[in-house]
């Protein structure tokens, strides 16, 4: 059977598009048309108009453009008037100008996203012919640390278990003695790549967040640096915001050591098997790749870890990838201490961005572009 087209919606101008664009040449296969984010919340009916003919869909991250952000921040106003989280009408955010990592009112730009998903989703439901790689249900379920955690654990998969009945500061600290526990992550739902998250440890009336966000004049910021808050008035500030932008709150759990730091793993499933892992090592708590972490030794780590407790960590990730009706997941998992068990600390729809990474010869991205064909009976070339 020859293969389908494939459609991305995307930025056009974003390595994940033009990576996919060499992976497919690569494999032989023609160009996917582009749909940009920036066109399509324009002019919703620029996917539409495409015809409808066998096809393979791709919905990528709409982040790091200015251009979309403001769309999606317009678009998302009405809904934010009743989330209680802070709001920019959208004659304010015509007037802003981009300024480089500064965070501006991420529950309303989530809705505003959340309103395009819905679009699309009826799209595709008057375009039978079309096969879209990751429906934007799921999509929106994945872009939501509440959903995804308390669907995990009613499945019995383990994750890190979630403080429920927090509002504010003041019931933070509240419901953490209830617990007796002395440590929480505290993440905006819709927040990625680390953005919005902080680590609050409280006991015996000492307290201090571990974050990359910082407070400038202008605004909050995400930073490249995670840094260390102590000052009472601070640690207030950073958590009041975090939790008026709508958080999941979870326990810390200790995590295992690999040459003697902390890590977790990025395990992206492709049609629902693992295919790769990246280890994310760093002396900190926090290990994204670019807030200071490193790629681990793979290798290394399969040594270390029991047999017995590496399959049933693959066999969770399995169980999350069947809850989702997407081609790939990427999947965050940490060991406990002692590799004494596991946890699923969540899961991304746009968690494929691994860059230098391959199996069998083949890149991240042509993996996927081979098992979506498989997927509906086509090859390559």
């Amino acid at each position: 059977m020859a293969a389908p087209a494939f459609i991305v919606i995307g930025n056009a101008e974003n390595r994940r598009v033009t990576l996919f664009q060499d992976a497919l040449a690569r494999q032989g296969l023609p160009p996917a048309t582009v749909v940009s984010w920036r066109e399509l919340l324009k002019e919703p009916s620029r996917l539409t108009d495409l015809p409808d003919t066998d096809a393979l869909v791709r919905i990528d991250a709409a982040g790091e453009s200015w251009a979309v952000e403001k769309a999606l921040l317009k678009r998302g106003h009405a809904a934010a008037m009743t989330q209680g989280c802070a709001v920019l009408s959208p004659e304010r955010v015509e007037g802003l100008e981009e300024d480089h990592g500064r965070i501006v009112c991420p529950r309303q730009a989530h809705l505003g996203f959340l309103g395009v998903l819905a679009e699309l989703e009826a799209c595709f439901a008057a375009r039978p012919r079309w096969r879209v790689l990751q429906q934007p249900r799921s999509i929106a379920d994945l872009f939501d640390k509440r959903v995804t955690s308390r669907l995990y654990a009613s499945r019995g998969i383990p994750v890190p278990e979630p403080l429920d009945g927090v509002t504010d500061v003041e019931s933070l600290r509240a419901r953490m003695r209830e617990e007796d526990w002395r440590e929480v992550f505290v993440k905006v739902s819709c927040g990625s790549s680390a953005s919005c998250l902080a680590l609050f440890r409280s006991h015996r009336g000492r307290e201090s967040l571990l974050t990359s966000i910082e407070q400038a004049d202008t605004g909050w910021y995400n930073s490249l640096k995670v840094r260390r808050i102590v000052e009472p008035g601070r640690v207030e500030e950073v958590l009041g915001f975090l939790l008026r932008e709508g958080s999941q709150v979870e326990r810390s759990i200790p995590k295992a050591r690999l040459g003697g730091d902390s890590f977790d793993c990025r395990v992206l499933m492709v049609a629902r098997e693992p295919a790769f892992i990246v280890v994310r090592q760093s002396t900190l708590p926090i290990t994204n790749l670019h807030l200071g972490g490193k790629r681990g030794d793979l290798e290394a780590l399969r040594a270390a870890v029991p047999s017995n407790e590496w399959e049933q960590a693959m066999e969770s990730c399995r169980r999350v990838a069947r809850l989702h009706d997407c081609l790939h997941v990427g999947i965050d998992l940490l060991f406990e201490e002692y590799f004494q068990g596991h946890r699923i600390v969540e899961a991304n729809a746009f968690g494929d961005l691994l860059p230098n990474l391959y199996r069998d010869g083949l890149s991240v991205y042509e993996w996927e572009i081979r098992e979506a064909l498989s997927r509906y009976g086509a090859t390559p070339g």
